[in-house]
């Protein structure tokens, strides 16, 4: 059963969450890096309604996604929190797709993106512990019956 909860989710509220996880020390204008203090409301835009600002130091023209993986997409913030939770969730891509009402072939092609992305930021060397625990349920599957 598929639950079409991105029509229960808060345009602000997501933008909110949205803003504090994209951008931790707050958001910025990408050309001259002046606090979002020093900008002002630009336009919305038309494709994921996200606020637009220009930067009254500099001019500079941003938003909420500049600067990360979702720079240059049309997604709405409710679709973005949801495509992050459902991805990192295992949630599968068709049924993701049917809940956000986006195709799954979109779904798919944001699902490669992340993992890219997080593959990216892993570390190159291996743990420095000579030892690594796993789950009973993996390291002695079969070994209990009998």
């Amino acid at each position: 059963m598929d639950f079409p909860i991105i029509d229960l989710l808060d345009m602000d509220e997501s933008i909110a969450w949205l803003e504090k996880h994209f951008h931790p020390d707050g958001l910025k204008c990408p050309h001259c890096q002046a606090d979002h203090e020093h900008g002002r409301f630009f336009r919305v835009n038309r494709g994921s309604g996200l606020p637009v600002y220009r930067c009254q130091n500099c001019e500079g023209v941003y938003h909420l996604y500049r600067g990360t993986l979702f720079a240059g997409s049309q997604l709405a913030p409710p679709h973005v929190v949801l495509l992050l939770q459902g991805v990192l969730q295992g949630q599968p891509s068709k049924q993701l797709a049917r809940e956000l009402g986006l195709t799954e072939k979109t779904v798919l092609l944001w699902r490669h993106r992340l993992q890219a992305q997080a593959e990216a930021f892993q570390p190159p060397s291996a743990l420095p512990d000579g030892a690594a625990e796993s789950d009973e349920m993996f390291q002695n599957a079969g070994e209990k019956r009998g």
